[in-house]
């Protein structure tokens, strides 16, 4: 808890109680033996990610668990430039900042409590109101975009039945912050009647069973959530390609990143379909969970969750940035994305929710690059 007694080292030992996204059963033992089983696909002499002329004013984001968090976050910060978001199985911008009061915000707590599954935790769930007020609040002091610009924003929210990881009314309170800001009841898409443990969704056997949870955290119940999630940011969809005819690349990360505390990876991926070559192309930005990283899961999670066949037939460049695990500060041992201030070097004011974040510039930079012109690199 990050207050305004305690140090650097003894934040860092508080901050070892967030294990993980994930439930008891797949913490420090498995991510240790996966990292030792799959070697990442890339490594830090990647090369520049080159700009593609891509149309960043239809620029939408997705992510599961702490990925879920950082969507709607980057949402709402960002939001003169993200046209949607969808967030399985996360909650509402700035949840870890509220119960409290500056200075004395009890963010990793909230983080691990009201942020997950506070029925268990016997406190009450995050209050959208009160999160939507600290929103504006934070764009009256140009921290963030105009929260007006919510009102066009499409939502598609996912919470599993069997899911006590971040458990539905965490996931409620992301709509009833949408519907305070004026986004129209037609744009927000709630899906909470799948009975799936903590995962993002696809339609493959070899997957994980539906119910479950455990890595990696990609579980088989009959319908590719990929495609449900484009489809309501996109409407009109084409048909998902059955054949990929565009590329994967992988690009040097660290070049978009200005903080040695950062918990990201050197390299980050894209999925460019072959149309985006020589035409403006949307973008959509996919934020894995905790234990997804290349460390723990290799490739899997970027190649495997449905995301890049769809983007194929609709011409839609996929963006895959990467967080990894950090054994020391910032302690970041799952490889989470930051929602509760890990990254921040002032643990009293941290900056994780702010246009200025570094894991949110950093994926805003890339954006930039993506929409720069075609083949620029800088």
């Amino acid at each position: 808890m990050p207050f305004p007694a305690l140090s650097r080292p003894v934040c860092a030992l508080l901050a070892a109680g967030l294990l993980t996204l994930a439930p008891a059963g797949a913490h420090a033992a498995t991510t240790v033996k996966a990292a030792k089983a799959v070697k990442p696909a890339a490594t830090r002499d990647a090369p520049t990610l080159p700009g593609y002329q891509a149309d960043l004013s239809q620029t939408t984001v997705s992510g599961l668990s702490s990925g879920g968090f950082m969507a709607a976050q980057f949402a709402v910060a960002y939001s003169a430039t993200v046209a949607g978001a969808g967030i399985i199985a996360g909650g509402p911008y700035f949840c870890s900042g509220q119960p409290g009061r500056f200075p004395y915000i009890p963010y990793l707590t909230n983080a691990l409590t009201t942020c997950m599954n506070p029925g268990s935790a016997q406190v009450a769930p995050p209050v959208a109101s009160e999160l939507l007020r600290a929103a504006n609040d934070f764009a009256r002091m140009r921290l963030i975009d105009d929260t007006a610009n919510l009102k066009r924003q499409r939502v598609y929210l996912f919470s599993g039945t069997k899911d006590q990881t971040v458990t539905q009314p965490v996931v409620e309170q992301v709509g009833k912050f949408y519907a305070l800001a004026g986004t129209p009841a037609e744009q927000i898409r709630f899906v909470d009647n799948v009975g799936a443990g903590h995962a993002i969704i696809t339609d493959n056997n070899q997957d994980t069973a539906c119910g479950v949870t455990a890595s990696p955290f990609i579980n088989d119940c009959d319908f590719v959530q990929a495609r449900d999630i484009l489809q309501h940011l996109y409407p009109g969809l084409q048909p998902a390609s059955a054949t990929l005819t565009g590329k994967l690349i992988s690009f040097n990360q660290r070049s978009f990143i200005q903080s040695a505390y950062s918990s990201m990876n050197n390299t980050g991926y894209a999925y460019i379909p072959k149309a985006c070559d020589s035409e403006s192309c949307r973008v959509h930005v996919v934020f894995h969970g905790c234990l997804q990283t290349t460390q723990a899961i290799g490739d899997r999670f970027y190649t495997s969750t449905g995301y890049n066949q769809v983007a194929d037939a609709n011409k839609i460049i996929v963006l895959y940035p990467q967080a990894e695990p950090s054994p020391v500060y910032p302690y970041n041992p799952k490889g989470c994305w930051d929602f509760w201030g890990y990254t921040s070097l002032n643990p009293i004011d941290p900056d994780f929710y702010r246009k200025s974040g570094t894991q949110m510039q950093a994926v805003k930079g890339m954006l930039d690059r993506l929409g720069s012109a075609r083949n620029s690199r800088h």
